[in-house]
Parts: C-alpha cells; sequence; structure tokens
C-alpha cells in the first residue's frame, strides 16, 4: 500500500493534479483554532445515529452505530471557504454539459465498533422524483478530533479495482492506507472503492470525528 506518494504539503496544494494523481491526501491541513471552532459546533450539532438511518442502515450493515449530524450554513461557508482549491475546480470543469455545481458535507462520528463497508460512493444516493440525479465527482474526508493513536482503527482504506473475471467477485487490491490524523484532509476521485476500519475498543471513549462528503456535478 501506497502513503507516503499522495502525501502532500499544504503549500504544495498549487501544483496537484486530480489528473495525474486520483488520491490526495494533505496532513496538517486544519489548524488547532479550525479544529477547535469544528469541535465545538460537532458538540452542539443534533446527531442520527446510524440505527436511526434506515437506508444507510440498509447500505451498510453491520458497521456499528455511527453518527450523522448536519452542518450548519455558518460553518458550511468556513469550511468550502478553505477548499477554494485549483485542483478542485479544474477536476469538477473537465465534465462536458454542466448545468450545475452541488456540494453535500455532514458532520460524523464514529466510536468504539463503528466502521464503514466497502463502496464505491455510486450508489449511496436516493434519487428524489423530480429532480436530477447528481453525480459525484470528489470524495472528502477530513479530521477534526482531538486525538488520535495508531491502535484505535479507523483508517481509511482506498482500493484500486484490477480487471474482474466473469462471476468472480470484484478484484480490489489495497493501494493507500490513511490513518485519520487530527487536521488530515483526504480527497479522492469518484467512482473509488474504500472503506473505514473499525474502531478498536482500546479508543474508549474517543471518537473519530470527520466531516465528509462530495463536490458533484448536474447534467442535463
Amino acid at each position: 500500500m501506497n502513503v507516503a506518494q499522495s502525501t502532500i504539503r499544504p503549500a504544495d496544494l498549487s501544483s496537484f493534479s486530480f489528473q495525474r494523481s486520483p488520491v490526495l491526501v494533505v496532513e496538517n491541513f486544519w489548524s488547532a483554532e479550525e479544529r477547535r471552532f469544528f469541535r465545538e459546533k460537532m458538540n452542539r450539532a443534533f446527531w442520527k445515529s446510524l440505527s436511526d438511518l434506515p437506508n444507510a442502515r440498509q447500505d451498510f450493515p453491520n458497521s456499528g452505530n455511527w453518527a450523522k449530524a448536519e452542518i450548519d450554513p455558518e460553518e458550511g461557508q468556513r469550511f468550502l471557504s478553505r477548499l477554494q482549491l485549483s485542483c478542485i475546480r479544474d477536476h469538477i470543469e473537465s465534465f462536458p454539459n454542466i448545468i450545475g455545481r452541488h456540494v453535500g458535507f455532514n458532520y460524523y462520528s464514529y466510536s468504539a465498533g463503528d466502521c464503514l463497508l466497502t463502496h464505491d460512493d455510486t450508489d449511496q444516493g436516493r434519487l428524489v422524483e423530480g429532480r436530477r440525479a447528481l453525480q459525484r465527482r470528489i470524495a472528502v474526508v477530513t479530521y477534526f478530533h482531538e486525538e488520535w493513536q495508531h491502535d484505535w482503527g479507523g483508517e481509511l482504506i482506498i482500493y484500486e479495482r484490477r480487471a474482474d473475471r466473469a462471476g468472480e467477485p470484484i478484484n480490489l487490491t489495497p493501494i493507500h492506507c490513511v490513518e485519520p490524523r487530527p487536521g488530515s484532509l483526504v480527497m479522492f476521485t469518484v467512482p473509488r472503492f474504500h472503506r473505514v476500519c473499525r474502531v478498536d475498543p482500546t479508543a474508549g471513549q474517543h471518537r473519530r470525528l470527520s466531516i465528509a462528503g462530495w463536490f458533484m456535478t448536474e447534467h442535463s
């Protein structure tokens, strides 16, 4: 598995391109003050557990009972203001016949026993009658917990799909293992198979706190 090759410093973001590399990891993207701001907002958010989310529970069985919360507009604006990056814009605008550009992000909290099963971000959305389907183009996950130790699990595993043989399961090879280090930012192009490893009981009461979601396009 490869970690270092796709990890860059915030100062080098201007030269990154998703056309050259589909996975980006930036350590220390968020300052301690920014992480504290979002943690405080998370403490005040209204959370729903996986057991209260029937569609998500159907998509991700046996995944513990992680929780999800909405991001208020003020927090969302502050979050997106830090993601005005040329690599995102260039990738989004590379798709033809765009009639709309959309984002969708939420807070997530993973405790001991929680995980996310392997998926590629293409079939977890629910269509709304009368609305065009949105195409997820770039997935984002970024971490805001104060502390995380190696033994606590919760790594993001990103796969490469190899040539499938007829009648056999999807052939996946892990190519990135990303620890949920506080302040780090991960982005990758969609579709791309990935999963979140189960948080270990040694994490105790510590929670894996993140913001995750997508940059999306709408087409006629």
